[in-house]
């Protein structure tokens, strides 16, 4: 029995056992029962793409493009303010499917419904701005350099933040002139792919530019092969990327990759403690640490980290664990069963290894309790892969050479940040990290949808997305040169 009311936006008729191509039809590969981790009760059901599913859609995709893209920038731009203006006027609503789907609270809901609000005012702003360079050249000839779309952009996006992770390539890709093949995750296919399906129907994307297909390996392998999508934007685990980058590569088609992270924070021993212990609590466990920017280690100075571990826990035991989604608890549970026993393994080999487990890891159901480890050093697991659960992981250093050495002791490079109040030296220490994205003072989970996000070595393929990057990604550029008549060649 589906658990979504049929009155509102979402209405569950709509997309029940269905797949998105600009109208709702009943695809080949089967159904899919969608689950609320909270309950552990059936939220709703989709359709489910299959291969020859997301064959078709790619073809529907690349025959509607040229018209798409020949519109002119203002008919563009309008369809992403209406589409934001849907998102306004039914806030609340999304806000709470997106909090159940994902087993996030309603806070994390509000927060993924206002990042797409401004992303979709983004894309809209992209279509009033220069498109191209005019170059120097010989007299009598125009040379100008301009961006033009790549056609079709398949996009592959994950659980945690699944509508800001979606349109965060979608709406921009749309702006650039393409058509968009999306494959949500199957395990939150509406606030990854029907919500903004939603969105763009009521205002007026014109049918078949959106495709969107739930779908498992066998469609993600479909869209990354298929000749017909000349760029992937996927967002998901290091190793996923890595069979994402193989396959995709086989057609040469461009790929854009935001993969994982082991995030550092740094906390000198002259910061403010009880901030430091706010702003690291906040970047280890905001939704169940289940953020590719989540602070992965926390470094802090041997003469502190004692300090700063005990008001660690405490914060810890603070924290409650339940429905979020109900406002019943301040963390929720985590994705799923493959998850829960990752992290419960990761701490246990870590445990085993020397580290000490100072608060949580006992767990019922999917929920797990936010966790704080010490002791720990490079080689034990909790200090080498990312845990993607609510674990805080405390590793003390002497000197900023040896804080410097720890942080980019890692195969990722993402997100980093430094806290003290001697801001010289806490920037000379950032210029001496591998990353993508660099705070000081603040944690390391930080993203405004107007900056350039990206991420290093096992963290992404060296290209950003957001903000100015967004017709980098999503165009390519064409030289053009213009004379008045053919010259003369001397053959």
């Amino acid at each position: 029995m589906s658990a979504v009311k049929e009155a509102g936006f979402l209405r569950e008729a709509q997309w029940r056992e269905k797949i998105f191509n600009g109208g709702w039809i009943s695809p080949l590969g089967g159904v899919n029962p969608v689950r609320e981790p909270a309950t552990n009760t059936q939220l709703t059901t989709t359709g489910l793409a299959n291969a020859e599913d997301m064959r078709i859609a790619c073809a529907a995709a690349s025959k509607a493009q040229p018209a798409w893209s020949a519109l002119g920038p203002r008919d563009k731009a309008l369809i992403f303010r209406r589409a934001a203006d849907q998102a306004e006027a039914h806030f609340a609503e999304l806000a709470l499917f997106l909090a159940r789907e994902t087993g996030g609270s309603v806070l994390k809901g509000s927060h993924e419904v206002r990042e797409a609000i401004v992303l979709l005012h983004q894309a809209a702003a992209m279509l009033s701005q220069g498109h191209g360079l005019v170059l120097p050249s010989e007299a009598g000839r125009l040379s100008y350099a301009r961006r033009v779309p790549h056609g079709v952009v398949g996009v592959i996006s994950p659980f945690n933040f699944p509508l800001v992770l979606s349109l965060r390539s979608v709406a921009p890709a749309l702006a650039a002139g393409n058509a968009v093949v999306l494959k949500p995750d199957p395990q939150t296919p509406v606030s990854g792919g029907f919500l903004i399906a939603r969105l763009f129907e009521a205002a007026g994307l014109p049918s078949g530019l959106l495709q969107v297909l739930p779908g498992h390996a066998e469609a993600g392998v479909a869209l990354c092969e298929n000749p017909q999508v000349k760029m992937i934007a996927f967002t998901g685990s290091t190793a996923a990327g890595r069979k994402v980058a193989e396959t995709a590569g086989r057609t040469l088609k461009k790929v854009a990759l935001e993969l994982g992270g082991k995030n550092s924070l740094i906390v000198l021993e002259d910061a403010d403690l009880q901030l430091a212990a706010s702003n690291a609590a906040w970047g280890a466990w905001l939704h169940q640490g289940q953020i590719c920017m989540a602070t992965g280690r926390i470094l802090a100075h041997v003469s502190i980290a004692d300090e700063l571990t005990r008001l660690l826990v405490d914060k810890a035991r603070a924290l409650t664990v339940g429905n979020a989604a109900r406002g019943e608890a301040h963390l929720g549970p985590l994705i799923n069963e493959r998850q829960l026993a990752r992290v419960s393994q990761i701490v246990d080999d870590s445990v085993a290894a020397g580290a000490r487990l100072e608060v949580g890891g006992p767990h019922e159901g999917l929920f797990y309790k936010p966790s704080v480890l010490s002791g720990l050093r490079p080689g034990m697991p909790a200090f080498e892969e990312e845990i993607f659960g609510p674990v805080a992981c405390v590793v003390p250093f002497e000197d900023d050479d040896e804080a410097v050495e720890l942080a980019n002791a890692s195969e990722y490079g993402l997100s980093a940040a430094v806290i003290s109040p001697s801001l010289g030296r806490a920037m000379a220490i950032g210029e001496r990290l591998h990353c993508g994205l660099l705070h000081i003072n603040d944690q390391t989970v930080a993203d405004e949808c107007i900056n350039p996000f990206g991420g290093r070595g096992n963290s992404g393929n060296g290209g950003s997305v957001g903000g100015p990057a967004d017709w980098d990604e999503y165009t390519q550029w064409q030289w053009v040169t213009v004379k008045d008549t053919p010259p003369r060649y001397p053959f």
